[in-house]
């Protein structure tokens, strides 16, 4: 059984027993956070879609970790004019276990 969820303005497929990384939630490590936009469940008879979401579908989550991944290099410059700028970034998030998926 897997589900199709969105969260952050992305779409996971998830599973019991996956670890996902998702962008950050405001959410302490170990609580459970629980997630109602599921697009789409499937299980052992077929694929269940929603229209966008499935009414009283979610999936619940335990909050492992808040961490920040690779740091990205942003060079900018323009050839000739002396112009450099560079600039790092890392990314926030939340790594979640999957506990359970209500369809």
């Amino acid at each position: 059984m897997y589900a199709i969820i969105e969260t952050g303005g992305k779409q996971y497929k998830v599973a019991v027993g996956d670890v996902v990384y998702i962008e950050k939630l405001a959410a302490a490590e170990g609580e459970v956070v629980k997630f109602d936009r599921v697009l789409a469940v499937s299980n052992g008879e077929g694929l269940v879609t929603g229209a966008p979401v499935i009414a009283g579908a979610s999936v619940s989550a335990k909050v492992e970790k808040q961490g920040k991944g690779e740091k990205v290099i942003v060079f900018k410059y323009k050839a000739k004019k002396n112009y450099r700028r560079k600039q790092g970034h890392r990314q926030p998030y939340t790594k979640v276990v999957i506990e359970n998926i209500q369809a």
